[in-house]
């Protein structure tokens, strides 16, 4: 397999499944400014919409979007835990997080990674960020993972789309839950494996 990739990206959260899964794949690294990848090959080439995550499978067959890649990921290791089984309950609360994260968090962010959305629109931004991690706050109240004692999937997306918040003026410390869990997710140490390899921990 070959995982395409940005450091930090969203890209990260099947990065982080691939290594909790114990599954081989490399990585090639995508430079989302200029979409080309290492050795100058054009992105768009292999990726028409131009961005990642994007996960090639042995027999050349691609697929894109995060929530799908690591759900995909998680059914190739279903010792992992990574998810609950298809077609229970339990897989679809994965589902509806996975959604939540990628609708109401992850889409949040892009205007304030844009040198060209006023500043105005990005404070409208981040104070509904702060609304959605208030509530998230409560729903990781006495848990570890969002699924309870698990950890998912749904913990390395929302992982890495919180260690976005450091890089848009953003505090978790209003959230010490929030900062709680985030310390306890990079603790992990197949999460710490992959936030190494793309060389955004030491």
């Amino acid at each position: 397999m070959k995982l395409y990739y940005s450091p930090g990206a969203c890209s990260l959260s099947p990065h982080i499944a691939l290594q909790e899964a114990g599954l081989a794949a490399d990585l090639v690294k995508v430079d989302l400014k200029t979409h080309t990848m290492d050795g100058g090959d054009d992105y768009y080439g292999v990726h028409v919409k131009g961005y990642v995550p994007l996960l090639e499978l042995d027999d050349g067959t691609r697929l894109s979007e995060g929530p799908a890649i690591v759900q995909y990921l998680a059914d190739r290791s279903p010792g992992s835990g990574l998810a609950p089984p298809a077609g229970t309950m339990e897989r679809y609360r994965l589902q509806e997080w996975l959604n939540f994260i990628t609708s109401e968090l992850h889409k949040a962010f892009s205007p304030l990674f844009d040198p060209a959305a006023p500043e105005a629109w990005k404070e409208v931004i981040r104070s509904r960020l702060a609304r959605r991690f208030d509530w998230l706050e409560g729903e990781l109240a006495g848990k570890d993972y969002l699924m309870g004692g698990q950890f998912t999937v749904a913990d390395g997306y929302l992982f890495t789309v919180l260690n976005w918040t450091k890089w848009v003026g953003i505090d978790l410390g209003r959230w010490p839950g929030l900062a709680a869990y985030v310390a306890r997710v990079l603790a992990r140490p197949k999460v710490h494996a992959a936030m190494k390899a793309e060389g955004l921990v030491k």
